[in-house]
């Protein structure tokens, strides 16, 4: 039985999307939670969850310009989010 490649492709973004935003709403939980501060422990888990994407992407064996969401991707957006979680601290402290 033939199998279309955009349905499994359309499928498997949408896994990486939900698994993202699952994995948002647990770090701010968590960030929540921590005694250094909602800012300083946002940013410490989002490094955290970029440097396990990055790993997640390599034992998967995932190229990181693939016509679908894999993990270098969520680990891109991750690092963009510590950035401006990072900056932001920087301001706030300054």
């Amino acid at each position: 039985m033939a199998q279309f490649p955009n349905v499994s492709n359309d499928t498997r973004s949408m896994q990486v999307l939900v698994r993202f935003c699952l994995r948002i709403i647990i770090l701010g939980v968590f960030a929540a939670l921590g005694g250094l501060g909602f800012g300083r422990n946002l940013a410490a888990l989002l490094w955290l969850t970029t440097i396990l994407c990055v790993a997640a992407g390599l034992l998967r064996r995932e190229g990181p310009f693939e016509p679908v969401l894999t993990h270098w991707d969520e680990s891109a957006t991750y690092g963009a989010l510590y950035c401006l979680t990072a900056a932001f601290n920087q301001a706030a402290t300054s």
